[in-house]
């Protein structure tokens, strides 16, 4: 019998390696915890903090192009190499527009042949950063939109309003903004620096992702700038984005996991390794199989969406389900089982913690994504 490979190949695996290369050369949480340190917004991801030299220079290995479809100048590599560069990303906990700006990416390519749709890949190929602005203030995206917009006799549109939990709203130059109006609801792609734009950075728990409030007041968009498709073009793309946070998390959570593994190796107690002990042993065993059961169904979602499968929508609600129960289990038993160290500002392990804290909650939690997965099962 074959081996399931979800699509994961030899070009892949070299993408994979080639990130993992990358962040590890980059990634610094020494000098993120000193800039956070020593940055006069507390909770906040440092002002400074990360340069763009860091997104640059992953643009430049193709990191976002792999998205981008060739016809607008991209690599487009199957989904499982996202996953396995988001699962990176996780593992390192490298602060970067690169997940908000795939979001973005995936949506866009759904509607490449349109004229927003093409000129906003064009962009993130050439190494913009980009990012969805399409939640209210309770992170909804499918019901009411929290901007409106007007409609004048030319087709420009005039929006109004703001949208919340936007991430990375400080570092991306293209926002796409959900905004409902007398015509319906629109996917509007707008410059960050456009007149009438402003944002708010948010504070967060996660010292490592920056997420903000965007505020709209009478900004003006050609007709040109709307996607088309509207609410039915951002519900075939929310898969993408909750693969891209799972895969996130089981990257995060294997870093967890195997750090705690190591520390229950050399923390004695009593003259033994605590990892002898079954009360350390169990839960750590328990959480590698929570682990490799996300990490099974992230890259069984990114297969199945790559092969538009009538299952895809079901195994990304599935895998981002997962992989938040396997966060939160995994990061909860971590900081535990390091005991007194666990929590401090010194170990490294509470901003992989808060990492996934954010990611768990971010486009719905595992509650969420349960109740869809027995909608679609009783229903189809």
């Amino acid at each position: 019998m074959s081996q399931a490979t979800y699509g994961f190949d030899d070009d892949c695996a070299l993408f994979r390696e080639s990130a993992r290369k990358f962040l590890g050369a980059n990634a610094d949480l020494a000098a993120l915890r000193q800039a956070t340190a020593l940055d006069p917004e507390p909770m906040r991801m440092p002002t400074a903090w990360p340069s763009d030299d860091a997104f640059r220079a992953g643009a430049e290995l193709g990191f976002v192009a792999a998205a981008v479809p060739e016809a607008q100048g991209g690599l487009q590599l199957p989904r499982a190499a996202l996953a396995a560069l988001a699962e990176e990303l996780g593992r390192h906990a490298f602060p970067s527009a690169i997940e908000s700006t795939l979001m973005v990416a995936f949506l866009a390519r759904r509607v490449a042949d349109s004229e927003a749709g093409g000129a906003l890949l064009g962009h993130l190929a050439e190494g913009a950063r980009a990012t969805l602005a399409v939640c209210d203030a309770y992170g909804e995206w499918e019901h009411t939109a929290s901007v409106t917009h007007t409609v004048s006799g030319s087709g420009a549109l005039t929006l109004t309003g703001s949208t919340h939990f936007v991430q990375d709203a400080g570092k991306a130059e293209w926002l796409v903004v959900r905004s409902t109006g007398p015509d319906g609801t629109a996917l509007v792609v707008l410059p960050r620096d456009a007149a009438g734009v402003t944002h708010r950075r948010d504070g967060i728990v996660d010292l490592t992702r920056e997420q903000g409030t965007v505020q709209l007041e009478g900004v003006v968009a050609e007709a040109s700038a709307v996607l088309p498709g509207g609410d039915a073009l951002l519900a075939s793309a929310m898969p993408d984005a909750w693969l891209l946070l799972a895969a996130d998390m089981v990257g995060t959570s294997e870093w967890l996991l195997q750090t705690t593994v190591e520390y229950a190796k050399v923390r004695t107690q009593f003259d033994r390794a605590i990892g002898s002990y079954q009360g350390v042993k169990h839960p750590l065993v328990n959480a590698m199989m929570s682990v490799d059961r996300a990490k099974s169904l992230v890259y069984a979602a990114a297969e199945a969406l790559d092969e538009d499968r009538d299952d895809a929508r079901l195994l990304a609600h599935m895998a981002k389900a997962a992989a938040t129960e396997a966060a939160d289990f995994t990061s909860s038993r971590a900081v535990q089982l390091h005991g007194g160290i666990g929590f401090t500002w010194e170990s490294d392990v509470h901003f992989f913690f808060k990492r996934n804290k954010h990611s768990e909650l971010l486009f719905g939690d595992a509650a969420y994504h349960k109740a869809r997965v027995a909608d679609l099962l009783i229903d189809g």
